[in-house]
This record gives C-alpha cells, structure tokens and sequence, in this order.
C-alpha cells in the first residue's frame, strides 16, 4: 500500500521544538509515558511548562542522549545544520519482548503501518492486536498494566 490508499485516519501529528543546536521531534500518539525525558533532563523536558521542551536548555549532545533513552520514539531529533548526521541506529537491531507482550525494537527500521513505510530508530510495536495506533503500542490493550509503565534500559 502506497501513502494514501486506504489510509482512513489521518496523518501522524508531529510537533517540532527547533534550538540553535538540535531540532525535537515529539509525536504524541506514540508517547507511552516513560518519562526518561522528564527525569532525565527536566530543564528541558517539562510537562508542565508551554512549550514543554526547550532545546537550547542543555547541550545538544545531552538533550540527543536523552532523547535516545525514549523507547516508544516518540521523541526524534536531528542536529543543526539541516544537512547534518539525525540519530545513528543501533546496532545490530534488537528486539525485546515486554512482560506485557510489547516488543521493543532499536536499530534500522523501516516500520509499515497506516500510512505507509516510516524509517525508524526506535518504536515500541503492539503485541497484543488492541492498539488503535497500529502497528505502534498505545496501551490501549493488556499492556495497559500498571506494574509496566516503566521499560527497563536495554542490555
């Protein structure tokens, strides 16, 4: 399927946080509320404040470190200028399954879903078949659990 056919929802919604030194990607949807950013750079990360992120709040090498820890990925970046290096995959591509039945994927990803293919980094896919954001996880099904909120740091 090509983007477009057959795609009844409508297009991800991306907001974009641009600093001096690093441009933030956040896709709402996709966030599971892992709050690695919050606790990890809370002077840039505040859910609290409008807007929440501030990309010039920290050194662009730390706010991409910490952007990196999000596993849903919900969270992107890529540095300044428009032409430099965005986030390098891990590698080898791992994947992990969650107690709850989500798989945790890092590495070269090209990720198929409603609207087409999407190159990814990191993506928390849905295990179970409940989730309305397909093939993304939205803890809309059992992986809703409370003793799963927090993602252990991968190996």
């Amino acid at each position: 399927m090509t983007e477009g056919e057959g795609a009844t929802e409508e297009r991800p919604r991306l907001k974009e946080y641009e600093g001096e030194g690093i441009t933030v990607t956040f896709e709402p949807r996709r966030c599971l509320h892992a709050a690695e950013c919050v606790r990890g750079l809370p002077e840039v990360f505040d859910t609290a404040r409008r807007p929440w992120v501030l990309p010039d709040a920290a050194d662009p090498d730390r706010v991409a470190e910490v952007v990196r820890r999000c596993p849903s990925g919900a969270l992107q970046y890529h540095h300044r200028p428009e032409d430099a290096v965005a986030e390098q995959p891990d590698s080898p591509t791992t994947v992990r399954r969650t107690p709850a039945g989500q798989l945790v994927v890092r590495g070269d990803l090209l990720v198929t879903g409603a609207h087409g293919d999407r190159h990814e980094t990191r993506a928390m896919l849905c295990g179970c078949g409940a989730s309305g954001n397909q093939p993304y996880c939205d803890h809309s099904g059992p992986c809703a659990e409370p003793d799963d909120d927090d993602v252990p740091e991968e190996r």
